[in-house]
Protein backbone atom coordinates (compact mmCIF):
# COMPACT_ATOMS: atom_id res chain seq x y z
CA UNK A 1 0.00 0.00 0.00
CA UNK A 2 2.87 2.38 0.74
CA UNK A 3 4.48 1.68 -2.65
CA UNK A 4 1.19 2.11 -4.51
CA UNK A 5 0.41 5.34 -2.66
CA UNK A 6 3.87 6.66 -3.47
CA UNK A 7 3.51 5.78 -7.17
CA UNK A 8 0.11 7.47 -7.38
CA UNK A 9 1.44 10.58 -5.62
CA UNK A 10 4.44 10.73 -7.95
CA UNK A 11 2.18 10.42 -10.99
CA UNK A 12 0.16 13.43 -9.84
CA UNK A 13 3.15 15.67 -10.57
CA UNK A 14 2.46 15.69 -14.29
CA UNK A 15 -1.19 16.61 -13.72
CA UNK A 16 -0.27 19.55 -11.49
CA UNK A 17 2.31 20.81 -13.99
CA UNK A 18 -0.22 20.69 -16.82
CA UNK A 19 -2.75 22.57 -14.68
CA UNK A 20 -0.17 25.24 -13.79
CA UNK A 21 0.72 25.79 -17.45
CA UNK A 22 -2.85 27.03 -17.99
CA UNK A 23 -1.93 30.17 -16.03
CA UNK A 24 0.85 31.24 -18.42
CA UNK A 25 3.86 30.22 -16.33
CA UNK A 26 6.99 28.78 -17.97
CA UNK A 27 9.04 25.72 -16.99
CA UNK A 28 11.92 27.69 -15.41
CA UNK A 29 9.62 29.61 -13.07
CA UNK A 30 7.38 26.65 -12.31
CA UNK A 31 10.20 24.31 -11.31
CA UNK A 32 11.76 27.10 -9.24
CA UNK A 33 8.63 27.37 -7.12
CA UNK A 34 8.32 23.60 -6.79
CA UNK A 35 11.88 23.28 -5.54
CA UNK A 36 11.68 26.42 -3.38
CA UNK A 37 8.76 24.94 -1.47
CA UNK A 38 10.37 21.48 -1.34
CA UNK A 39 13.79 22.70 -0.12
CA UNK A 40 12.90 22.95 3.60
CA UNK A 41 11.43 19.43 3.53
CA UNK A 42 14.48 17.90 1.89
CA UNK A 43 16.87 19.90 4.09
CA UNK A 44 15.16 18.49 7.19
CA UNK A 45 15.37 15.00 5.65
CA UNK A 46 19.11 15.44 5.06
CA UNK A 47 19.66 16.77 8.59
CA UNK A 48 17.69 13.93 10.17
CA UNK A 49 19.55 11.25 8.25
CA UNK A 50 22.94 12.88 8.96
CA UNK A 51 22.60 12.86 12.75
CA UNK A 52 25.46 10.94 14.32
CA UNK A 53 27.02 10.21 10.93
CA UNK A 54 30.53 11.04 9.76
CA UNK A 55 31.05 14.36 7.99
CA UNK A 56 31.04 14.35 4.20
CA UNK A 57 34.40 14.14 2.48
CA UNK A 58 35.27 16.33 -0.49
CA UNK A 59 34.62 13.34 -2.74
CA UNK A 60 31.23 12.81 -1.13
CA UNK A 61 30.30 16.47 -1.64
CA UNK A 62 31.22 16.33 -5.32
CA UNK A 63 29.27 13.10 -5.72
CA UNK A 64 26.19 14.57 -4.05
CA UNK A 65 26.35 17.69 -6.24
CA UNK A 66 26.78 15.62 -9.40
CA UNK A 67 23.93 13.26 -8.58
CA UNK A 68 21.71 16.14 -7.48
CA UNK A 69 22.37 17.95 -10.75
CA UNK A 70 21.79 14.90 -12.94
CA UNK A 71 19.13 12.97 -11.07
CA UNK A 72 16.86 15.69 -9.73
CA UNK A 73 17.65 19.09 -11.26
CA UNK A 74 18.24 18.20 -14.91
CA UNK A 75 15.76 15.33 -14.97
CA UNK A 76 13.05 17.49 -13.39
CA UNK A 77 13.65 20.49 -15.65
CA UNK A 78 13.59 18.42 -18.85
CA UNK A 79 10.42 16.70 -17.66
CA UNK A 80 8.67 20.01 -16.89
CA UNK A 81 9.76 21.43 -20.24
CA UNK A 82 8.50 18.38 -22.13
CA UNK A 83 5.11 18.49 -20.44
CA UNK A 84 4.42 21.79 -22.21
CA UNK A 85 4.12 19.82 -25.47
CA UNK A 86 2.73 16.35 -24.67
CA UNK A 87 -0.04 14.81 -22.61
CA UNK A 88 0.51 13.63 -19.07
CA UNK A 89 -0.27 10.08 -20.18
CA UNK A 90 2.52 9.96 -22.76
CA UNK A 91 4.94 11.64 -20.32
CA UNK A 92 4.36 8.95 -17.70
CA UNK A 93 4.80 6.13 -20.23
CA UNK A 94 8.10 7.59 -21.44
CA UNK A 95 9.40 8.02 -17.87
CA UNK A 96 8.44 4.43 -17.14
CA UNK A 97 11.16 3.37 -19.59
CA UNK A 98 13.85 4.41 -17.08
CA UNK A 99 14.71 0.83 -15.95
CA UNK A 100 15.35 -0.16 -19.56
CA UNK A 101 17.69 2.81 -19.98
CA UNK A 102 19.58 1.72 -16.87
CA UNK A 103 19.97 -1.68 -18.51
CA UNK A 104 21.33 -0.13 -21.71
CA UNK A 105 23.79 2.02 -19.72
CA UNK A 106 25.04 -1.13 -18.00
CA UNK A 107 25.45 -2.82 -21.36
CA UNK A 108 27.28 0.08 -23.05
CA UNK A 109 29.55 1.28 -20.22
CA UNK A 110 29.99 -1.77 -18.00
CA UNK A 111 29.67 -4.62 -20.48
CA UNK A 112 26.89 -6.27 -18.47
CA UNK A 113 25.11 -9.12 -20.20
CA UNK A 114 21.49 -8.78 -21.26
CA UNK A 115 19.21 -11.80 -21.43
CA UNK A 116 16.84 -12.43 -24.33
CA UNK A 117 13.90 -12.06 -21.96
CA UNK A 118 15.13 -8.65 -20.80
CA UNK A 119 15.62 -7.54 -24.39
CA UNK A 120 12.13 -8.76 -25.23
CA UNK A 121 10.67 -6.72 -22.35
CA UNK A 122 12.52 -3.63 -23.58
CA UNK A 123 11.19 -4.03 -27.11
CA UNK A 124 7.61 -4.53 -25.89
CA UNK A 125 7.80 -1.39 -23.73
CA UNK A 126 9.22 0.79 -26.48
CA UNK A 127 6.58 -0.51 -28.90
CA UNK A 128 3.91 0.70 -26.47
CA UNK A 129 5.44 4.18 -26.21
CA UNK A 130 5.83 4.43 -29.98
CA UNK A 131 2.17 3.47 -30.42
CA UNK A 132 0.96 6.35 -28.23
CA UNK A 133 3.63 8.70 -29.59
CA UNK A 134 2.67 7.99 -33.20
CA UNK A 135 -0.97 8.71 -32.47
CA UNK A 136 -0.21 12.01 -30.69
CA UNK A 137 2.12 13.17 -33.49
CA UNK A 138 -0.67 12.52 -36.00
CA UNK A 139 -3.13 14.59 -33.97
CA UNK A 140 -0.94 17.37 -32.52
CA UNK A 141 2.02 17.73 -34.90
CA UNK A 142 5.78 17.94 -34.51
CA UNK A 143 5.71 19.66 -31.10
CA UNK A 144 4.89 16.23 -29.68
CA UNK A 145 8.21 14.91 -31.01
CA UNK A 146 10.10 17.71 -29.26
CA UNK A 147 8.21 17.21 -26.00
CA UNK A 148 8.74 13.44 -26.11
CA UNK A 149 12.47 13.92 -26.72
CA UNK A 150 12.74 16.23 -23.71
CA UNK A 151 10.95 13.76 -21.44
CA UNK A 152 13.04 10.87 -22.78
CA UNK A 153 16.21 12.85 -22.01
CA UNK A 154 14.78 13.38 -18.53
CA UNK A 155 14.51 9.61 -18.18
CA UNK A 156 18.10 9.22 -19.41
CA UNK A 157 19.30 11.78 -16.87
CA UNK A 158 17.56 9.98 -14.01
CA UNK A 159 18.84 6.61 -15.27
CA UNK A 160 22.39 7.99 -15.07
CA UNK A 161 21.68 8.98 -11.47
CA UNK A 162 20.47 5.47 -10.67
CA UNK A 163 23.45 3.89 -12.40
CA UNK A 164 26.10 5.92 -10.59
CA UNK A 165 24.50 6.35 -7.15
CA UNK A 166 25.23 2.83 -5.87
CA UNK A 167 28.58 3.61 -4.21
CA UNK A 168 27.28 6.73 -2.45
CA UNK A 169 24.12 4.94 -1.32
CA UNK A 170 26.24 2.29 0.40
CA UNK A 171 28.45 4.89 2.06
CA UNK A 172 25.87 7.53 3.04
CA UNK A 173 22.60 5.60 3.17
CA UNK A 174 19.60 6.12 0.88
CA UNK A 175 17.71 8.66 3.01
CA UNK A 176 20.78 10.84 3.59
CA UNK A 177 21.77 10.74 -0.07
CA UNK A 178 18.26 11.57 -1.28
CA UNK A 179 17.96 14.44 1.19
CA UNK A 180 21.33 15.92 0.25
CA UNK A 181 21.01 15.40 -3.50
CA UNK A 182 17.49 16.83 -3.69
CA UNK A 183 18.51 19.80 -1.55
CA UNK A 184 21.34 20.49 -4.00
CA UNK A 185 18.89 20.15 -6.90
CA UNK A 186 16.57 22.68 -5.26
CA UNK A 187 19.42 25.19 -5.11
CA UNK A 188 20.29 24.52 -8.76
CA UNK A 189 16.68 25.22 -9.81
CA UNK A 190 16.54 28.46 -7.81
CA UNK A 191 19.90 29.57 -9.24
CA UNK A 192 18.70 28.78 -12.76
CA UNK A 193 15.71 31.08 -12.27
CA UNK A 194 17.88 33.91 -10.90
CA UNK A 195 20.24 33.62 -13.90
CA UNK A 196 17.63 33.26 -16.65
CA UNK A 197 14.66 35.32 -15.47
CA UNK A 198 14.14 38.78 -13.96
CA UNK A 199 12.76 38.87 -10.44
CA UNK A 200 9.50 40.22 -11.87
CA UNK A 201 8.94 36.78 -13.43
CA UNK A 202 8.29 35.45 -9.92
CA UNK A 203 4.98 37.32 -9.95
CA UNK A 204 2.60 34.54 -10.96
CA UNK A 205 -1.05 33.73 -10.43
CA UNK A 206 -1.94 32.61 -6.88
CA UNK A 207 -3.13 29.32 -8.35
CA UNK A 208 0.42 28.61 -9.54
CA UNK A 209 1.74 29.08 -6.01
CA UNK A 210 -0.83 26.73 -4.51
CA UNK A 211 -0.25 24.13 -7.22
CA UNK A 212 3.52 24.38 -6.69
CA UNK A 213 3.09 23.92 -2.95
CA UNK A 214 0.94 20.85 -3.57
CA UNK A 215 3.52 19.55 -6.06
CA UNK A 216 6.39 20.08 -3.62
CA UNK A 217 4.67 18.26 -0.76
CA UNK A 218 2.16 15.67 -1.97
CA UNK A 219 3.93 14.82 -5.26
CA UNK A 220 7.60 15.25 -4.35
CA UNK A 221 8.62 14.94 -0.70
CA UNK A 222 5.82 12.66 0.56
CA UNK A 223 6.12 9.98 -2.17
CA UNK A 224 9.91 9.84 -1.68
CA UNK A 225 9.31 8.87 1.94
CA UNK A 226 6.47 6.48 1.08
CA UNK A 227 8.53 4.58 -1.48
CA UNK A 228 11.54 4.37 0.84
CA UNK A 229 9.32 3.05 3.65
CA UNK A 230 7.89 0.50 1.22
CA UNK A 231 11.36 -0.65 0.15
CA UNK A 232 12.32 -1.16 3.80
CA UNK A 233 9.32 -3.48 4.24
CA UNK A 234 9.06 -5.42 0.99
CA UNK A 235 12.28 -4.76 -0.93
CA UNK A 236 13.01 -2.75 -4.07
CA UNK A 237 11.71 -5.40 -6.50
CA UNK A 238 8.27 -5.73 -4.95
CA UNK A 239 8.03 -1.96 -4.51
CA UNK A 240 8.78 -1.48 -8.20
CA UNK A 241 6.08 -3.99 -9.15
CA UNK A 242 3.53 -2.16 -6.98
CA UNK A 243 4.64 1.08 -8.61
CA UNK A 244 3.26 -0.12 -11.94
CA UNK A 245 0.00 1.51 -10.88
CA UNK A 246 1.65 4.87 -11.65
CA UNK A 247 0.95 5.12 -15.40
CA UNK A 248 -2.63 3.97 -14.91
CA UNK A 249 -3.27 6.60 -12.23
CA UNK A 250 -1.76 9.30 -14.47
CA UNK A 251 -4.07 8.36 -17.32
CA UNK A 252 -7.14 8.36 -15.08
CA UNK A 253 -6.24 11.71 -13.48
CA UNK A 254 -5.47 13.14 -16.92
CA UNK A 255 -8.92 12.18 -18.16
CA UNK A 256 -10.63 13.40 -14.99
CA UNK A 257 -8.75 16.64 -14.25
CA UNK A 258 -7.29 17.67 -17.62
CA UNK A 259 -9.89 16.35 -20.02
CA UNK A 260 -7.29 14.35 -21.94
CA UNK A 261 -8.79 11.78 -24.31
CA UNK A 262 -8.79 8.15 -23.29
CA UNK A 263 -8.56 6.20 -26.53
CA UNK A 264 -7.86 2.66 -27.55
CA UNK A 265 -4.40 3.82 -28.66
CA UNK A 266 -3.57 5.04 -25.15
CA UNK A 267 -4.95 1.87 -23.60
CA UNK A 268 -3.04 -0.41 -25.96
CA UNK A 269 0.21 1.54 -25.50
CA UNK A 270 -0.13 1.46 -21.73
CA UNK A 271 -0.77 -2.28 -21.69
CA UNK A 272 2.32 -2.86 -23.84
CA UNK A 273 4.54 -0.66 -21.66
CA UNK A 274 3.39 -2.30 -18.44
CA UNK A 275 3.68 -5.78 -19.94
CA UNK A 276 7.18 -5.03 -21.19
CA UNK A 277 8.34 -3.67 -17.82
CA UNK A 278 6.80 -6.69 -16.09
CA UNK A 279 8.68 -9.09 -18.38
CA UNK A 280 11.85 -7.03 -18.00
CA UNK A 281 11.60 -6.93 -14.19
CA UNK A 282 11.05 -10.67 -13.87
CA UNK A 283 13.93 -11.42 -16.24
CA UNK A 284 16.24 -9.10 -14.28
CA UNK A 285 16.02 -11.44 -11.30
CA UNK A 286 17.24 -14.38 -13.38
CA UNK A 287 20.75 -15.11 -14.71
CA UNK A 288 21.47 -13.75 -18.20
CA UNK A 289 21.28 -16.22 -21.08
Amino acid sequence: MLAMAGAIAFSGKAIIVKLAYRYGVDAVTLIMYRMLFALPLFAVMAWWASRGQAALTRRDCLGVLGLGFCGYYLASFLDFAGLAYITASLERLVLYLTPTIVLLIGLLFYGRRVSRAQLGGVLISYAGVMLVFGREVTLAGTDVAWGTLLVFLSAVSYALYLSYSGELVQRLGSLRLVGLATSAACLFCILQFLLLRPLSAAQVAPEVLWLSLLNATACTAVPVLLVMMAIERIGAGAAAQAGMVGPLSTILMGVWLLGEPFTGWVLAGTVLVLAGIFVFSRAARLPAD
